[in-house]
């Protein structure tokens, strides 16, 4: 190859070179990227276009890959084609990926670039940063062999450079000043440049006047104003008194040095902007992505039933009367409700905060949680009390899960109260594979059940203990759906049904695409912000104004465990006198001590409240004796009540009970998902 059409060529990787983590580069590795032109990059630096200093061309040789390489006309190409010259940089590097090996030898590869390094201490094969790249076990690695770069010329006198670069290199007697007093016009102006920006960010700066160094990093506002500076022996006595003072920081501020940050540097943050803790949403964008969309909020189906007998075609016969078709006509209509989520931001933060773009984040939150909601509110409601100013109207958008049994059939798994874990996942498949038949939705539904469901299902064992369904899409061919998709907000759901049963949810089987979500104007979500000028906040708020319903019968099917209500015996009173009772209803508030700010750096405790049902387990009283005048009343009471998730992520917050009309303390707080079991005591005084 002609070595005048480049500016240097040497030697990318060699064959047969035992690298120092044990690998070997056998031939024709690389062979694939023979004829190839790659970029010629500054040390492997990918994150700067400024990095790129020209092209290589590849070729495969027996000995390994050979590199020409010729430098861009820039003024990065042009000072590493001088570096290059003067034997400053005289060795090449490779960064490849796909890398195949067959126990320590490397068989295949693709060079994605060659790189100009600094030529190690000791010349030979080495891997670098090798790393799992993919599923498949691909690799990537830098791979540097220590071979020299040959410098070409006009004049084509490769041979006779080499021995140039290197006597250049380091070999010679020149001192440092000859060197310098060597370069032209642009290489000095380049190394200023270099040098200035080093001091500029070590913080050093130059007096003009002067040429001497202005301040040095230990200098205080004090002696920067007299000229002074902190002496050798000063700077002693502030390592010797570090261990006195308990830290080194502590020993240089008692010593009066207060720019102490370029000594120990804030921390630096790892994720920018935050990062969220949260539910997992994967099923979210699912859901909302699958329903069926109108843009009109007011939705009115209408249905005839042709399913009785009364509908069916008849028979004639000769002299009788032929009867009219009878059937009956299904209709509903549902309005839309606003759904919306503020917030607010002083706007000193939005100012102060330069890291990252506050404000977008927080609407990029805003709209993840409510999208959350909307889909949270259609699939199974949003667990509010209907009591709670924060409910989304279930006439509104109408659950899934609690639909009316004409577009959700309710189908329970039918185990006892014992039961493991195991048989209801087997009553679950089971249950699910029969009630199929009566799902008249569109096309393949989807099921959506919780993580543990899932888990349990997928660890049933047949006799022999080998696992019955050993990946999700084998359980979702039994199952006869579409998809498996875990939702996080529907663990420890339950409902009481018309005859008083408790429902435990365990998955829902329904084609998204027969709800229906009706907005108008498209169903645009609505951003808007304000400026608060007497608080100097920043408000935001988004919302959306929809309806949500089921538009088709028989569209869904609601899988729960059904669990008769019982008596529920309280054992004191069974062995005294061996009766059973049932349980008294409870309808009440608790009180939860909520913590907020009031003024910077000062908490106070604000009373909560807000509405349960449940049941009373246990239900006494008696008189305490006091120094009162009147003796104190307390209760033996047990309160178990249905927990919604404020409940449950609250529940050490809770204060008191009302029952009776009277306040009462909740001394013990006992935790049985879906439920709460409360144990009262004595009157609650605040």
């Amino acid at each position: 190859m002609d070595g005048n059409k480049y500016d240097f060529s040497g030697w990318a990787t060699r064959n047969d070179l035992r690298c120092s983590d044990g690998r070997v580069i056998m031939r024709d590795a690389f062979k694939e990227n023979n004829g190839k032109v790659v970029p010629l990059v500054w040390n492997h630096q990918h994150n700067e276009a400024f990095n790129v200093l020209g092209h290589a061309l590849l070729e495969n040789r027996p000995e390994g890959v050979y590199a020409y390489g010729t430098f861009n006309d820039t003024e990065v190409g042009r000072h590493a084609k001088e570096m290059v010259k003067n034997g400053d940089v005289s060795a090449l590097s490779i960064y490849a990926n796909g890398l195949k090996q067959q126990g320590s030898n490397v068989q295949h590869g693709t060079i994605r670039e060659v790189s100009l390094v600094l030529a190690g201490a000791n010349p030979g094969a080495f891997i670098d940063t090798v790393m799992s790249h993919s599923e498949d076990d691909e690799e990537e690695a830098v791979i540097y062999t220590g071979e020299r770069l040959e410098l070409y010329h006009a004049d084509g006198a490769g041979n006779n450079n080499f021995k140039e670069d290197k006597q250049m290199a380091g070999e010679s007697d020149k001192t440092v000043e000859d060197v310098i007093n060597s370069m032209n016009e642009e290489q000095k102006n380049v190394m200023y440049a270099l040098i200035g920006r080093i001091m500029e960010d070590a913080g050093i700066e130059i007096d003009e006047e002067s040429g001497e160094m202005k301040h040095n990093l230990f200098d205080g506002e004090t002696m920067q104003d007299e000229g002074e500076f902190l002496s050798h022996a000063e700077m002693e006595a502030v390592i010797s008194d570090a261990k006195r003072y308990g830290s080194l920081k502590e020993s240089a501020l008692a010593h009066g040095i207060e720019q102490i940050d370029y000594l120990f540097p804030e921390a630096q943050s790892l994720n920018t902007p935050p990062s969220f803790i949260q539910r997992d949403m994967g099923w979210v964008g699912k859901f909302m992505d699958s329903v069926h969309h109108t843009p009109f909020s007011r939705i009115k189906s209408t249905f005839a039933d042709i399913t009785e007998d009364d509908a069916r075609a008849r028979g004639y016969i000769k002299g009788k009367q032929k009867k009219d078709e009878v059937f009956s006509l299904l209709k509903r209509t549902t309005s839309p409700t606003t759904i919306y989520k503020k917030q607010k931001l002083d706007r000193d933060d939005v100012i102060d905060i330069t890291d990252f773009d506050v404000v977008s984040w927080l609407k990029g939150e805003m709209r993840m949680m409510l999208d959350e909601e909307i889909a949270r509110a259609a699939l199974v409601g949003d667990g509010r009390l209907s009591s709670s100013d924060d409910k989304i109207n279930e006439s509104n958008v109408r659950p899934i899960w609690t639909d009316e049994d004409l577009y959700t059939i309710k189908a329970a798994i039918g185990t006892a109260k014992d039961a493991s874990s195991a048989e209801k996942a087997k009553a679950f498949i089971r249950c699910a594979i029969k009630s199929r038949k009566d799902y008249k939705g569109t096309g393949e539904p989807t099921l959506y059940t919780t993580e543990d469901m899932l888990t349990e299902m997928l660890l049933l064992e047949d006799t022999t203990g080998r696992t019955i369904y050993d990946s999700v899409e084998k359980l979702r061919t039994v199952l006869r759906v579409k998809e498996i998709v875990t939702v996080s907000v529907m663990e420890g759901l339950s409902r009481e049904d018309k005859s008083g049963n408790n429902c435990a949810l365990l998955g829902i089987i329904v084609n998204p695409a027969d709800y229906n979500i009706g907005a108008d104007k498209g169903g645009a979500v609505n951003m808007f912000d304000d400026f608060d000028i007497d608080y100097n906040a920043q408000k935001y708020l988004i919302e959306t104004r929809i309806s949500g319903a089921l538009i088709k019968p028989y569209s869904a099917i609601a899988i729960e465990d059904k669990q008769a209500k019982s008596a529920v015996s309280d054992p004191e009173k069974n062995q005294q006198y061996g009766e059973k009772f049932k349980m008294a209803k409870y309808c009440g508030k608790i009180g939860y001590a909520v913590s907020e700010e009031t003024s910077p750096g000062v908490w106070e405790e604000k009373i909560t409240e807000r509405e349960y049902y449940g049941e009373l387990i246990k239900n006494t009283r008696k008189l305490a004796n006091g120094e009162n005048l009147n003796d104190d009343i307390t209760v033996a009471n047990d309160v178990s009540i249905v927990a919604d998730p404020f409940a449950m992520e609250h529940f050490y917050q809770i204060r008191y009970a009302v029952l009776y009309s009277v306040k009462w303390k909740v001394s013990d707080v006992e935790v049985k998902s879906p439920r709460l079991i409360l144990r009262l005591g004595g009157m609650y005084n605040g």
